[in-house]
């Protein structure tokens, strides 16, 4: 609605604005918005970097309710055995940010996802309940005695260095079994041997990364410090010093050793040879 006050200027005169008369002086006008700036308003908004925005169908029938992002980063918690952020970089930050949907997506198929943020590590376990009807996801793996007895040495190692980078040597991993003296090990060679396969065996885990110009020098990896608590250390330090003293074939693991990820394989490394027979029996951790 205008009334004659719209006319009058802020110094109470109805004379026309300057501005405005020295623009109608100068005989120009405001220009019109080209045809081709029309209907800008009424495009599709494009997501800007870093958020989700709305999400196109990755495949025909996709009804996924979790962004893209979130999507690959469960599907790669259920088939990698850790991601971790020095390793995975872009999958550890997608974890990060969708930490609290993957968990409820695990917890539909009885699994527990674990994030250790000061180690940038997560992985998935499964959890534990009597039911006819549950079924284990994760599939297990075997490993035998001695390979608990290098993952227990290791960590206490990277433990001992306040989480730096540790270098190892194999000959420095040979030396750590100088004190498994049982009747299992009496050949030396067959010892060398089994110290070799779980060494092997922490590089397939990722505990431990060779070095490519030294195939005998390796990094312990922080994973291992997220996967090793306190408490399964503990037990599995009770387990080598009993296993040391006891001359038996090997020990059972302890409580706190996740089993859930690996499954038993009848095909080990050793079946080969008839000395391997008296291999230390194959724990599930």
């Amino acid at each position: 609605m205008t009334t004659d006050l719209d006319a009058i200027n802020a110094d109470g005169s109805d004379a026309p604005d300057s501005a405005d008369a020295a623009t109608r002086d100068a005989g120009t006008s405001v220009t019109p918005t080209p045809e081709e700036f029309a209907g800008y308003d009424d495009l599709p908004s494009v997501a800007k970097a870093g958020s989700d925005g709305p999400r196109l169908p990755r495949f025909d029938g996709d009804v996924s309710a979790l962004p893209d992002r979130a999507c690959w980063a469960l599907q790669n918690l259920l088939t990698r055995r850790h991601i971790s952020g020095e390793q995975q970089p872009q999958l550890w930050s997608w974890v990060s940010q969708y930490r609290d949907e993957l968990r409820v997506r695990l917890s539909e198929l009885d699994l527990r996802l674990r994030v250790v943020d000061e180690l940038e590590v997560a992985f998935v376990e499964q959890a534990g309940y009597e039911s006819r009807w549950g079924r284990r996801i994760l599939k297990r793996e075997t490993i035998h005695t001695y390979d608990a007895i290098l993952a227990l040495h290791l960590a206490k190692y990277l433990r001992a260095a306040r989480n730096e980078h540790v270098l190892i040597t194999r000959e420095d991993i040979h030396e750590m079994f100088a004190g498994v003296t049982n009747t299992i090990d009496r050949d030396l060679a067959q010892f060398d041997k089994r110290i070799d396969h779980a060494i092997d065996k922490m590089v397939e885990l990722a505990f431990l990364r060779g070095h490519r110009d030294d195939p005998d020098t390796f990094t312990v990896s922080p994973v291992i410090s997220a996967v090793m608590t306190a408490s399964v250390i503990s037990d599995l330090q009770r387990e080598f010093e009993q296993f040391i003293g006891s001359g038996e074939e090997g020990a059972q693991p302890p409580d706190g050793v996740d089993a859930e990820r690996y499954e038993d394989d009848a095909d080990s490394e050793d079946a080969d040879s008839d000395s391997d027979d008296a291999e230390d029996e194959e724990d599930e951790w």
